[in-house]
């Protein structure tokens, strides 16, 4: 059996969006987050250039799912979800990038 390369964990955000979708929809989208923690794959996960935000990506009945991510600096096998949202341009929008960026000064700032 393979080892996860990192641990997810879903912020409210996330996981309200995920528990939104219909049980085929997030049972693709689980697969995918597992698949994207046992090996490195771009077309799953990806790091957003000129930022610090990751993306999960995943694709089902054509609509594009994305869940924006960061890496725990301080427990490097971490990744936290900051929230999804359905993708409906080619670039990830740049309100998201703050936001993922937003919730993730927030993380650190409530951890010190």
């Amino acid at each position: 059996m393979d080892v996860p390369r990192f641990s997810i964990i879903l912020l409210d955000d996330a996981r309200d969006f995920l528990k939104s979708l219909d049980m085929e929809t997030k049972h693709e989208i689980a697969a995918d987050l597992k698949a994207a923690t046992l090996t490195v794959n771009s077309s799953l996960f990806k790091k957003l250039n000129g930022t610090e935000i990751w993306e999960f990506r995943s694709k089902v009945n054509g609509l594009q799912y994305r869940l924006l991510a960061f890496w725990d600096k301080n427990r490097k096998s971490l990744v936290i979800a900051t929230h999804a949202f359905i993708k409906k341009t080619q670039k990830t929008p740049l309100q998201e990038i703050k936001k993922a960026e937003k919730i993730m000064r927030k993380y650190y700032n409530q951890k010190i």
